[in-house]
């Protein structure tokens, strides 16, 4: 079924003067739209490129890039340009880019946000421009709950991963009691709520931490009040490091494990010691199980292997980038496309529900365990 909308541009004029602030850079991943004008055009992809939690990002922001030069170098008449937004997975940095980005007609598709929150602050800018947006790594429930059908993402959401969780704690863990922390973000007290929903029983204490928290002593003597033999914790590396290095220097040897927000090299780097034998889940490939010739093609590319959202942030740029190539050059029409689509990928099988959500029965489940400081696949979890 087609889909209306109302176009409606936002606030551009204060976009213009928070757009330099807001860190956008033009990637040199393509020119302006070659051949006849029916075919190729522009994207914007927007996330934390830098700052604290960058390290969680940038292999999917690595993956799109490759994903528009390969394709460009494939197709000399049908050029495709990928231009980048630094928002630092900030919501108030987002927001103007969003308005930008609408107001600007020449850009047909969005790949983003990258985090959760950052996504539900600008979902309906774009809804209201009719423009898609395909995410490579926002996990959060509600994002596909309400009635936006400008938002699509090629991840599993909250409740799969939160699910996941609760079975690794019980089946591989052989946890009795299971200690969880949220940072307070849409993304870290949405996975933090659906797994303690997933757990029942074995759910032992809570706590809410904040971002940019840099002393967690409260926090640490609930966990010993609480004596659990293990804590879960929904966020960010920023928070996370510090909370598990003072957790272990205070004598807390609970099995940790943390979500996707996590998959960042520096949150062992930054945990110090302490991260060895944490666990992070992750709805994403290890680098060696991604499709065709995708593993390889990043490592030649970059000079190491994909990272956390490498083939997912390759998957949302291709999804893109084959509409424009089938000619579908208008917001509308790109979005009609991105909601029919029906294809394999490198990360999974490619198809939208009706809410924007990728196929369920195409989701899966990682645990990476963190060995001498390197984040490394352990086993996928199984749901039943």
């Amino acid at each position: 079924m087609r889909r209306k909308y109302v176009r409606a541009l936002g606030a551009v004029g204060l976009a213009a003067a928070l757009f330099a602030a807001a860190g956008c850079q033009a990637s040199d991943e393509g020119n302006d739209a070659g051949g006849d004008g029916n075919c190729g055009g522009k994207l914007a992809i927007f996330g934390a490129f830098s700052g604290p939690n960058s390290g969680l990002v940038i292999p999917s922001l690595n993956g799109a890039k490759l994903a528009v030069r390969q394709h460009n170098e494939a197709n000399a008449d049908c050029q495709v340009t990928l231009q980048e937004f630094d928002t630092q997975g900030d919501p108030t940095q987002a927001t103007p880019v969003a308005n930008q980005v609408v107001g600007d007609e020449s850009f047909l598709g969005v790949i983003g946000g990258a985090f959760s929150g950052e996504t539900k602050a600008t979902m309906d800018v774009y809804e209201a421009a009719g423009m898609v947006m395909v995410s490579p790594s926002a996990t959060a429930i509600e994002l596909t709950a309400g009635d936006n059908k400008a938002f699509h993402r090629v991840v599993g959401n909250d409740a799969t991963q939160g699910a996941a969780a609760a079975v690794y704690f019980r089946d591989v863990a052989k946890a009795k009691k299971v200690f969880v922390i949220n940072d307070g973000t849409t993304y870290g007290a949405g996975i933090a709520g659906e797994l303690t929903k997933a757990l029942g029983d074995l759910a032992g204490g809570t706590d809410q931490v904040q971002e940019k928290q840099v002393n967690f002593a409260a926090t640490i003597s609930k966990i010993k009040a609480a004596a659990p033999d293990a804590v879960a914790y929904g966020g960010y590396t920023n928070e996370a490091a510090p909370l598990l290095k003072q957790m272990r220097e205070a004598g807390i040897t609970a099995t940790f494990l943390g979500f996707d927000g996590l998959y960042d090299p520096a949150f062992p780097s930054g945990a110090g010691a302490g991260a060895n034998g944490a666990i992070v889940t992750c709805p994403c490939l290890p680098p060696d199980k991604a499709g065709g010739t995708f593993s390889a093609d990043y490592e030649k590319e970059y000079g190491s292997p994909p990272g956390s959202y490498g083939a997912e942030g390759f998957d949302a740029a291709k999804v893109l980038i084959e509409g424009l190539a089938e000619g579908k050059t208008t917001r509308k029409d790109l979005l009609e496309w991105v909601d029919a689509y029906d294809k394999e990928g490198v990360s999974k099988y490619l198809k939208f529900d009706p809410t924007g959500d990728v196929d369920k029965s195409r989701v899966v489940i990682w645990a990476y365990e963190i060995k001498d400081g390197a984040i490394t696949a352990q086993q996928e979890i199984k749901l039943s």
